[in-house]
């Protein structure tokens, strides 16, 4: 490959990763961009799992062999089986410069190559393949993993010069890992409440977005329940900020051990006092239930006086739900009906009748025009 056109292939496996969504387009733009350019037919990334001692594949692109999935779940090896890459994972390369691919074959090392890998010359045999190249992934100077191309038994051998080159594509890869890793916290922390790691404000709006037009599409239940910490100004007044800080964490541990029973469910804190959980799926029962359970968890709490606590489910007789702001409105006035009576259990709404006070309270125009107590549906 000239050296024009192996540049263009850096550019091309660059811009791709700069394109991605989230890690995992990132993991296959630069395999796919590696496979490219280096005429190979199949390509992985793996990570170095440090804690666990073994390389975990991230991605399979190409020609994969029937046990190879293109995001695996499971694929890990253990370091041990790769000991020609035991002096790279050790980091003994660091005072001498970056460390530099290999190449392996079918039969063995390549010429000039590091050395025999019985696992990878069995894996070339056995999936129809006759070479690879390994290059080394360096991120912020230690080492992160590995990028991994093959060639088909009828294609020629990687040689020295296409090593060399992987090398080079090794270090773009490391370049657009750091970019994404940079992204994705990014992301994190503006969903992300500072003090209690929730989700926030602004990612309940997004999934709540979400789920209602997934209820509208196909009808999927959606409940939210909303709760606010009683006493919370109490602690502050008496004890300090930092006692009620404590507070706050505490029960947001608590409304994440209880968000757990509820597969796929949202735990956030919303401002202040404020939290909520959103899930979408689980009956409106079951969340009831673990409403509930949150309920008792916090009277349990050697700070505060409990919470009180509103459920509004699209599966119980509220009316249509169109928006997401009805049924925060919903939700809203019957953790303002909890409140208001000092009840031990979540108040919900549309259980008590035609006429139910906590749908009249939502609905009532009279709230249309008043200051919303949550800022968070200011939005709406």
């Amino acid at each position: 490959m000239g050296e024009d056109r192996r540049l263009a292939a850096v550019v091309a496996l660059a811009q791709g990763m700069a394109a991605a969504h989230d890690p995992r387009e990132s993991w296959r733009a630069a395999a796919l961009g590696a496979c490219r350019a280096l005429s190979g037919n199949f390509a992985a990334l793996s990570t170095w799992e440090r804690e666990l001692g073994r390389l975990r594949v991230l991605v399979n692109v190409g020609d994969r062999a029937p046990d190879e999935e293109e995001f695996p779940e499971g694929e890990a090896y253990p370091v041990h089986q790769f000991p020609e890459i035991t002096e790279f994972l050790h980091e003994r390369w660091a005072a001498g410069g970056e460390p530099d691919a290999w190449v392996e074959t079918a039969f063995g090392p390549a010429s000039g190559g590091f050395g025999y890998c019985h696992q990878r010359v069995a894996a070339l045999r056995r999936r129809g393949r006759g070479c690879c190249v390994v290059a080394p992934i360096v991120l912020h100077g230690r080492a992160w993993g590995e990028l991994y191309v093959a060639r088909s038994a009828d294609d020629p051998v990687f040689d020295r010069a296409d090593a060399d080159f992987a090398t080079v594509l090794a270090s773009v890869v490391a370049a657009g890992i750091a970019q994404t890793e940079q992204l994705e916290e990014a992301r994190r922390l503006a969903f992300t409440d500072a003090l209690t790691g929730l989700a926030n404000r602004r990612a309940v709006d997004a999934h709540l977005d979400e789920a209602i037009e997934r209820h509208r599409r196909d009808g999927a239940p959606v409940s939210l329940v909303v709760c606010d910490i009683n006493g919370l100004k109490r602690v502050n007044d008496t004890r300090g900020h930092a006692v009620g800080d404590r507070l706050l964490e505490r029960f947001g541990s608590v409304l994440s051990l209880c968000g757990a029973m509820l597969p796929g469910a949202l735990a956030a804190r919303l401002g202040g006092d404020e939290f909520c959980l959103l899930a979408v799926g689980p009956p409106a029962d079951d969340v009831v239930k673990i409403a509930g359970e949150l309920c008792r968890r916090a009277a349990e709490l050697e700070l505060g006086d409990g919470v009180a606590c509103g459920v509004a489910s699209t599966e119980d007789a509220i009316g249509p739900v169109h928006s997401a702001r009805r049924l925060f409105r919903l939700a809203d006035a019957a953790q303002y009906q909890a409140k208001a009576v000092r009840a031990a259990k979540p108040v919900v709404a549309g259980r008590e009748g035609p006429d139910d006070p906590v749908v009249r309270l939502a609905d009532e125009p009279s709230r249309e025009t008043t200051p919303e107590r949550r800022r968070f549906r200011g939005r709406r």
